[in-house]
């Protein structure tokens, strides 16, 4: 049986890719590894953004393991300008799975990057594997395996956040909040 760990990032001073985490996010992702000790990690996935391999560096040093940095799980970009409506448009997308404003990328899409190294993942002979990526890329992904989680959850997620989704042999994907 596999199990994924799903992490969104600490806290981080701010959206760019080279931003930092916060003090207090140092904190948590020192939390995190001691969160993560006994669950018999064996491989680690991060996001190129220096927020989220930040957050799981801590636990990387307790195991000795490198952290395999995937540009599939760089945070998706909801549109090529800025918007005050935002959030809105977000939320349409979680309707529109194909709706993609200009600039930017359908959440279908992000999904599919996503999906593709859990795929790549679970065919490696690793069967405890931790994933570090960001909220909007994270509920999509969840979304693939649980149609039920959408906008709302998107919204809940804290920083950091943990889901485990579990792969038992010939039957449907569990996903769980664990954090």
């Amino acid at each position: 049986m596999k199990q994924f760990y799903i992490v969104r990032h600490c806290k981080a001073a701010g959206q760019e890719p080279d931003a930092p985490l916060t003090e207090e996010g140092v904190q948590q992702a020192e939390q995190l590894a001691e969160f993560f000790s006994g669950k018999e990690v064996e491989m680690i996935l991060s996001s190129p953004y220096e927020r989220a391999y930040r957050t799981i560096s801590p636990l990387a040093g307790r195991l000795e393991l490198d952290i395999a940095v995937d540009d599939r799980l760089a945070e998706r970009v909801l549109s090529g300008s800025n918007h005050a409506d935002w959030r809105n448009m977000l939320r349409l997308t979680y309707g529109d799975l194909n709706l993609r404003y200009e600039g930017g990328e359908s959440s279908h899409a992000a999904m599919n990057r996503a999906v593709n190294v859990v795929t790549e993942a679970l065919n490696s002979d690793k069967n405890n594997i931790v994933i570090v990526s960001h909220g909007n890329l994270i509920s999509l992904l969840l979304k693939h395996f649980d149609n039920n989680i959408g906008f709302e959850e998107w919204e809940a997620m804290s920083n950091p956040d943990v889901y485990q989704i579990t792969f038992p042999s010939n039957h449907k994907p569990i996903v769980q909040r664990i954090w």
